[in-house]
């Protein structure tokens, strides 16, 4: 017994850490969450972070047609503006679809 508990309490601290230890154990989650980032902010975040990939990537690229820039480099920044496109994407389709999902509830 005493092991899930010392689990629960490393977990809970593990928590705490990562919020900045601001989070008080009797607040709830929403009540936790409600002094966070929105979710517009994480969007526009993750959305501004795919743009500076893809401008990254191409600057790399640019760099290795004058020779100033390794393949490897080239490769691993195209790599990275793939991923956080395909990431927004899936974002986006999920949104969609949750748009659908409402808009076909009966009221």
């Amino acid at each position: 017994m005493s092991n899930i508990t010392d689990a629960t309490n490393a977990y809970l601290n593990t928590v705490k850490q990562a919020q900045g230890g601001t989070q008080d154990a009797g607040k709830s989650g929403a009540q936790a969450a409600a002094g966070g980032p929105s979710f517009g902010d994480i969007l526009k975040t993750s959305l501004d972070s795919a743009i500076d990939a893809q401008h990254k990537s191409e600057q790399t690229s640019a760099a290795a047609v004058v020779g100033k820039a390794d393949m490897t480099d080239v490769l691993q920044a195209v790599n990275s503006a793939e991923v956080a496109l395909k990431t927004v994407l899936a974002v986006r389709d999920r949104v969609v679809q949750a748009y659908q999902d409402i808009m076909r509830t009966s009221i």
